[in-house]
């Protein structure tokens, strides 16, 4: 047993809402733990490791898609949204997953993929087969131009036309992801009661909340409009990187869509709802999906899942971004999506320091955080190489883009054990050579690791409500130096964080209550940090 498993949770403030300022965990279950030698964990492995999962301190867990799917984009290509895919188990499996979480009081979020499903869902199999079925005008159809071109000149986010051509229905189908993912036609109210049925089903089986996947992607323009191009300058590694996505995604509509979303979840207590908004245009859609009381409860972006290094500039812009006025927000360094956070901003030779420097800002910042899974553990990103990739936009794009599999690697549970203790058989990604060292049975032995850091920095989360759900004011961004302060419940605390690797003039005044890194005589060290009350 873990040494930390028995500590006691922090009490619950039950006065407010338990997603805001919670600390939520996501499980790429595909990776987590494989309980049946087939390479692939599973929900099986979930349950087995929720214990774990209570031990580091937080509130709630984010799964990843286990249901029935193809596979073609690892879950995200949904073939039945009320089945579970054989791979991860059963429907029984997930309730078993439901139950344990909540014995733990954890809060169990799945995602929901609204904007599109696999080519193999049932609902698209009814939609192709003729132009005046029930189901006909559930996904994006159109004709081809009067040379046989598509209807339009958008891209896909994977590469190539965002448009595929069907021989069946003799037209082509609109998918911003693979041509395997066809778009949903969510302007059509009858899909929208489809997709709200969906969310009852998984209400009613006890989920505490939804993650809505690519949700602005959810409605096109019906008029189909060119994108304009992109000005000149910035990265381009495919097609889509070319335009303005201005007519693809990002329809006004979907706010309406959003709000039948919140009112299906405030049939049930206490329920979270989360959207990813990514894209040129994501501040202001983020505000507009979570406006008022009749929206989503929440959104983040991906102003840190894509950043190339972490600066006090940043860290600055995106609080100055969200003010107290505005919805509340979420924050992640990390997902399934982005290369681990301590491989982009810091040299190898600053890993240990800085992981713990980035887990106790994230700890302090305003809104509720995701932690991913292994970001406790400090783990880097996994150079897979070419002929072990199972990505399809590293594959495509290789070597340009840097490979999701690489932060999608098994989690290191056992540092002695055949594929560190993830599984008995071949796994479906290869283990990381430099995660051994950070497995987590020599974590949690060691009471210096980033882990039991970890489980500091959300402990003092927890013990200090003015971390939750407290106003926060940034004092100093400068090329070296993070200052801000967070105030509420007439307690003010200051986080002051170097983010460079040369030493920092910092005057501690106050009380410490926590700090990492070299902090002596005034001077704050590389990569250091100190949280401290002040009167």
């Amino acid at each position: 047993m873990l040494a930390d498993e028995a500590r006691p949770q922090a009490s619950v403030d039950t006065s407010r809402e338990w997603w805001r300022g919670a600390a939520i965990y996501q499980i790429y279950p595909r990776s987590f733990l494989d309980t049946n030698g087939d390479g692939i964990g599973d929900l099986p492995g979930v349950a087995e490791k929720l214990d774990y999962v209570r031990s580091i301190g937080v509130d709630g867990v984010w799964l990843s898609p286990f249901f029935t799917s193809p596979m073609r984009d690892f879950g995200y290509d949904v073939a039945d949204y009320c089945g579970v895919d054989p791979v991860f188990g059963t429907l029984a499996d997930f309730d078993a997953v439901v139950q344990r979480a909540h014995s733990l009081g954890l809060k169990i979020i799945i995602d929901q993929v609204y904007s599109h499903t696999s080519d193999q869902h049932a609902w698209f199999k009814e939609s192709r087969a003729d132009h005046d079925g029930a189901k006909a005008d559930w996904y994006v159809w159109a004709n081809a131009k009067s040379d046989g071109s598509p209807p339009n000149n958008w891209q896909s986010v994977f590469g190539g036309p965002a448009w595929t051509w069907d021989a069946r229905r003799g037209q082509y189908y609109l998918h911003n992801f693979l041509p395997e993912q066809p778009d949903l036609n969510v302007h059509n109210p009858a899909v929208q009661d489809a997709l709200l049925s969906v969310a009852r089903f998984w209400l009613d089986r006890g989920v505490d909340g939804f993650r809505i996947d690519a949700i602005n992607f959810a409605m096109h323009d019906p008029e189909l409009r060119d994108n304009p191009p992109a000005p000149n300058g910035g990265k381009r590694t495919r097609p889509f990187d070319f335009q303005q996505h201005l007519y693809n995604q990002s329809h006004p509509d979907i706010v309406k869509f959003l709000e039948r979303v919140r009112a299906v979840t405030d049939e049930y207590d206490g329920r979270f709802t989360l959207a990813e908004v990514g894209g040129d245009h994501a501040l202001g859609e983020m505000r507009a999906f979570t406006q008022g009381d009749a929206r989503l409860n929440s959104a983040y972006g991906f102003d840190f899942l894509y950043a190339g290094k972490l600066t006090p500039e940043l860290v600055a812009r995106v609080a100055k971004n969200w003010p107290e006025s505005a919805g509340w927000p979420t924050w992640a360094f990390e997902n399934h999506d982005a290369p681990r956070a301590i491989s982009r901003w810091v040299g190898e030779e600053h890993r240990d320091r800085f992981a713990r420097l980035k887990m106790l800002l994230l700890a302090s910042m305003r809104g509720s955080i995701i932690l991913y899974q292994g970001e406790e553990l400090g783990l880097p990103q996994v150079d897979v190489p070419f002929e072990r990739l199972q990505d399809p936009e590293a594959i495509a794009n290789w070597p340009q883009t840097l490979s999701r599999d690489g932060a999608r690697t098994p989690m290191p549970w056992a540092s002695d054990a055949p594929q560190l203790g993830f599984s008995n058989g071949e796994p479906w990604l290869p283990v990381g050579g430099e995660h051994e060292v950070l497995a987590i049975d020599r974590q949690d032995a060691d009471k210096q690791s980033p882990l039991h850091f970890t489980r500091d920095c959300l402990k003092l989360r927890q013990d200090h409500e003015v971390l939750r759900t407290g106003s926060i004011d940034v004092v100093r961004a400068d090329e070296q130096l993070l200052i801000f302060e967070r105030s509420g419940n007439r307690q003010r605390l200051r986080c002051a964080f170097n983010l460079s690797d040369r030493p920092a003039n910092h005057e501690v005044t106050g009380s410490v209550l926590v700090q990492t890194g070299g902090l002596d005589g005034g001077v704050l060290g590389p990569y250091s940090a100190v949280i401290e009350e002040i009167a």
